[in-house]
């Protein structure tokens, strides 16, 4: 894999921000659909080119490297860390 595949997987699939495994396989299974050789608007090269978009993401996110330091935990998760304003 490399940069210029990922841009291009990044952009098939529409991706703005930051998005979860279970959204991007949603995504994929969304657009498999649109773009199947069986369906009128679809194309077997197209489809191709999903199939390996999808597989160069998921590779990436199998792939990432967390950081275990307090602002990381903040920007994965901010609302837990202000969890004493939701538990009463």
């Amino acid at each position: 894999m490399n940069y210029e595949d990922f841009i291009k997987a990044v952009e098939l699939f529409g991706i703005i921000s930051k998005m979860s495994k279970k959204d991007i396989k949603k995504r994929y299974l969304k657009l498999s659909k649109k773009y199947h050789p069986d369906m009128q608007s679809g194309s077997n090269e197209k489809f191709i080119e999903l199939k390996q978009a999808y597989e160069i993401l998921q590779e990436y996110m199998e792939n990432y490297s967390f950081s275990f330091e307090k602002d990381e935990f903040k920007k994965q998760f901010p609302a837990f860390t202000n969890y004493k304003n939701w538990v009463k």
